[in-house]
């Protein structure tokens, strides 16, 4: 049941359809707007994931893009992405609480195995200030995209497990429970943040397979550092792996 209010001093902007909030988040975000803002959309026509993969989210699911000003360093902002992925899980479960979900490394909300969200941060700065970062969260709602048959995981929907909320209403949970995860990073830093997604944490101490551009690395999901870098047990050690596509044996 998804009884939260909407978060303080956050601005929403609400669109019938859409490109991609991303973009519509960077105009924002160079048009000099302060934020923290979120954009949903219901239908969204050309949205992108990591690695510049398309995003296909089919009309009725949460397509939403929060941009804000952060005053941590780039790589300190970075590890907000761990607070999007904890607010999914925060969502998912309080919409299907009977619905088991993990986290999948470095930014994947999984339920029974299937994909039900990405997540993806994109940025403008200079050294060690950020302009502006937008995070861009889709949840599929009422329906799963087409399958990839390059991806890690095929894709689930809420509406598989439960009567899904609209987006609006997935929304403002979406918005609140990340404005406390993101309480709790400014005020405490990333341990907490560590620790929960660790406890939710798909294959941790389980074999997994970690495709880099240069080379694929085999071992078990030995623990998330203090930099949200994946730390890999692999035969000849351990492995500190900070990007790559994670695949599950």
């Amino acid at each position: 049941m998804l009884v939260d209010l909407w978060p303080d001093g956050h601005d929403r902007l609400i669109l019938e359809r859409a490109t991609s909030t991303m973009d519509i988040a960077r105009d924002h975000a160079r048009g000099g707007y302060a934020g923290p803002l979120w954009i949903m959309t219901p239908e969204q026509t050309a949205g992108r994931g990591r690695r510049g993969r398309a995003w296909t989210a089919p009309r009725g699911n949460l397509n939403a893009t929060l941009l804000i000003r952060p005053e941590q360093p780039p790589a300190q902002a970075a590890l907000l992405s761990f607070a999007a992925a904890l607010a999914v899980a925060d969502l998912v479960g309080a919409a299907a609480p009977q619905a088991p979900v993990a986290l999948k490394w470095p930014n994947d909300v999984l339920v029974e195995g299937g994909k039900i969200s990405g997540i993806l941060l994109e940025s403008e700065g200079q050294g060690d200030r950020l302009s502006w970062l937008a995070i861009g969260i889709g949840v599929n709602l009422v329906a799963a995209p087409p399958a990839d048959p390059e991806a890690a995981h095929a894709p689930t929907c809420l509406a598989d497990h439960v009567d899904p909320p609209t987006p609006d209403r997935a929304l403002t949970t979406l918005a609140a429970r990340f404005a406390r995860w993101r309480a709790r990073f400014d005020a405490e830093g990333f341990e907490p943040l560590r620790a929960a997604w660790l406890a939710r944490a798909a294959r941790l101490g389980e074999p997994i397979e970690a495709r880099l551009p240069s080379e694929t690395l085999r071992g078990t999901f030995a623990d998330l550092d203090a930099d949200g870098a994946l730390v890999l047990h692999t035969a000849s050690g351990l492995r500190r792996i900070a990007a790559a596509d994670v695949f599950f044996p």
